[in-house]
């Protein structure tokens, strides 16, 4: 295995190697979150956090990593962006196909998307996965959810379900969404991005796309849903008015469902989301088209959701863990979430539903797509280019 030490080389090296705990220039970082939940920061401001710890190659082989989902027993179930499903037994660094999935329509940021185990997944066998469809009617493909059980080698997936697939589909090739969570009660939410039509699918309620969605977890939709009663509304609909959320948490103990979403030029957004709520885009935004020109001139409306946090320049945000294991006391109880854009992963400390301080950790790592925390106590990360990497504390 390939292990990279960290804080342990000069900071000129950092081109080829990685470096954590790298001091940045900061401003005002102890400054607590005010009222207007306006807690904004350059990631430059960022302070760096130290972490002794080796960087292990645990799995080559996989181009774009975009899930991680750790298996009771040790092994690792990792999602390839282009279409497949492997398997990473415990203390092995060979991948193994797994057979079963529905045909995915992998083209630009489509392809094999989140994974997540059922809450009583040892029970149920219940692996629940997103990816892009073609199904239904209209050329391109849009988001589905599946279900399907997973065998006792986990080597092969069955009794295919399909419990949602956006409709409209496009041949547009950006913003799929999608990740899942489950919460206390077993009802599982999943995004699925505005499929890059900004000013039709975000804020129609008639349409999918630039939504979050509640299920039960065989697919019916809950009758406390906030839109059922609306004639002709996504019935399926937790919130709306997103751009691209590609990360999400559910926090047990407090009882909230945290997501981020990529911006477009700057206003990348960490949101706690809530039943019915709208969340402005693309009405509101702290971000800019790509060329430099505006789009609108609203930061903030009556009737829509403010996030909680905004990084202006874009981070380019993706997958989110919250750090439970021992293995890295400055880690354990924050948010992790990767910056894909700038190859940093960012340590969130909240409270009472608000960020009071962020750290910069493992800067130059590469673009991390997806974050998990296998059985054995020990983060993961999947890296586009790179495979899947192993943090070790060192001893």
């Amino acid at each position: 295995m390939e292990a990279i030490m960290i804080n342990s080389v000069p900071h000129n090296t950092l081109p080829k190697l990685i470096i954590a705990g790298l001091t940045v220039a900061m401003l005002g970082m102890s400054t607590p979150v005010n009222a207007n939940n306006d807690y904004i920061k350059n990631h430059k401001q960022l302070d760096g956090l130290a972490l002794n710890v080796n960087v292990v190659t645990a799995a080559e082989g996989v181009v774009i990593p975009w899930a991680i989902e750790p298996l009771a027993n040790g092994d690792l179930l990792i999602s390839e962006r282009s279409g497949t499903l492997f398997l990473l037994p415990k203390n092995t660094t060979t991948l193994t196909k797994v057979s079963g999935l529905p045909k995915i329509d992998a083209n630009g940021q489509g392809g094999l998307l989140d994974l997540s185990l059922h809450t009583d997944n040892k029970q149920n066998h219940w692996l629940y996965f997103s990816y892009s469809s073609s199904e239904g009617t209209g050329s391109g493909s849009n988001t589905a959810l599946m279900r399907a059980k997973l065998n006792d080698d986990h080597t092969q997936l069955s009794d295919q379900q399909l419990l949602y697939k956006g409709e409209h589909n496009s041949t547009k090739g950006q913003h799929y969404g999608s990740r899942i969570v489950f919460d206390d009660e077993g009802y599982v939410y999943f995004s699925i991005g505005d499929r890059g039509s900004r000013t039709i699918n975000p804020q129609d309620l008639t349409r999918d796309g630039g939504k979050v969605y509640r299920l039960h977890a065989d697919g019916r939709i809950p009758k406390d849903n906030p839109f059922v009663k609306q004639k002709n509304a996504k019935h399926a609909v937790w919130s709306y008015g997103h751009r691209n959320p590609q990360g999400m948490w559910f926090d047990k103990q407090n009882n909230i469902l945290w997501s981020h979403e990529h911006g477009p030029r700057g206003g990348d957004e960490l949101n706690i989301i809530k039943k019915g709520a709208n969340y402005g885009w693309p009405v509101v935004s702290y971000g800019v088209n790509y060329s430099g020109t505006k789009f609108t001139d609203l930061k903030e409306k009556d009737g829509m959701q403010s996030p909680v946090l905004h990084w202006t320049p874009s981070i380019a945000p993706s997958d989110m863990l919250y750090v439970t294991s021992d293995k890295y006391p400055k880690l354990k109880g924050k948010l992790l979430l990767a910056s894909m854009k700038f190859s940093f992963i960012s340590a969130l400390e909240l409270s009472k539903g608000k960020v009071v301080k962020q750290h910069k950790i493992l800067d130059g790592i590469g673009r991390v797509r997806s974050l998990a925390q296998g059985s054995d106590g020990f983060i993961y990360l999947g890296i586009d280019g790179q495979g899947i990497k192993r943090l070790e504390p060192q001893t």
